[in-house]
């Protein structure tokens, strides 16, 4: 019973307020306006001040682990292509091809990955999700936008294209991550100034991040082959946590980096999903629907997995 208590203290309180920012959204107490103001402020400031504070102010080699990032972007790399080859041989239509494939992959680490990294292991967990993060998400973006334009060949795919590396070069989460990491490598100081006013700034940015993430939770995107979207959401929060243990278990990680790789993979699958397939051709309503049942399923999928976990000691 202490064990089971302490995972729901863990995950409870990320998906509370996740509720929460649905409850005020049906209480009308935000709005579309706001939640999309919202968005933009936690990706482009919130996020970024965060990242870059909470792994820029770390000892970059206590934080590091080589072994933790390529076996988390070796589980990316085969669920991509296991998904999207089952999407070829099950004759999924081409716009719901690359969208199986990007929703069984692509989670929503910057939403709750952290979050749930910080509930579990604290502010070492946060920054090395963090730093994970950072090299983690340009493989995502890259596999994503293969996934998404594989299937059309000829169609205009190539202005796509150029829009989304820019995106993975430009990406505001990307950047503040390898700052944050240059910063600690280089173990240059913080003015104290500095790092109290973000310190302030950053407090925000999880909550923040988590009720515009209920906020748009809307049952109403649950439209499409609801079978496909349940097996890409199932790969994601099951197979994709489970195939990265295997992996990093191989190549030697444990202790709390192997929690910390646990965890991120077994996010949802992200937002952003639902607006690349409506950019580039794919089927934006089956993307929505592993948004929301991924999300779902993960309040379940986390709390095994923590038990898991904690059961071994991590």
């Amino acid at each position: 019973m202490p064990l089971f208590l302490d995972i729901i203290n863990i995950v409870l309180p990320v998906f509370s307020v996740i509720v929460l920012g649905w409850l005020l959204r049906r209480w009308g107490l935000i709005d579309a306006s706001f939640l999309k103001q919202t968005n933009r402020l936690v990706y482009y400031v919130c996020l970024p001040l965060l990242l870059f504070y909470k792994i820029g102010t770390a000892d970059f080699f206590t934080n590091f682990n080589g072994r933790l990032i390529l076996g988390s972007i070796a589980a990316v790399a085969i669920t991509f292509v296991a998904s999207y080859f089952y999407a070829v041989l099950r004759k999924y239509p081409d716009n719901a091809r690359g969208v199986f494939s990007q929703g069984s992959f692509r989670g929503n680490i910057a939403y709750m990955g952290l979050a749930i990294s910080l509930n579990a292991y604290g502010e070492t967990g946060l920054t090395k999700a963090g730093i994970l993060m950072g090299f983690l998400v340009p493989f995502l973006n890259l596999f994503a936008i293969l996934a998404l334009l594989w299937p059309h060949h000829g169609t205009g795919e190539q202005r796509g294209t150029s829009f989304w590396f820019r995106q993975i070069a430009l990406n505001p989460l990307i950047l503040a991550s390898f700052l944050g990491i240059l910063w600690s490598f280089l173990a240059l100081p913080v003015p104290l100034v500095f790092e109290r006013s973000l310190n302030i700034a950053t407090g925000m940015a999880l909550p923040l991040a988590l009720l515009a993430l209920g906020g748009g939770f809307s049952l109403e995107k649950l439209h499409g082959d609801l079978i496909r979207a349940a097996l890409s959401s199932s790969i994601k929060t099951i197979w994709m946590p489970v195939l990265t243990a295997i992996l990093l278990i191989s190549m030697g990680v444990r202790g709390t980096d192997l929690g910390i790789g646990v965890l991120v993979a077994g996010t949802p699958a992200a937002t952003a999903t639902y607006i690349m397939a409506d950019q580039l051709g794919g089927d934006a309503e089956l993307a929505g629907a592993i948004v929301m049942l991924s999300t779902l399923l993960s309040a379940a999928t986390y709390t095994v997995a923590l038990l898991i976990l904690r059961s071994q000691g991590l």
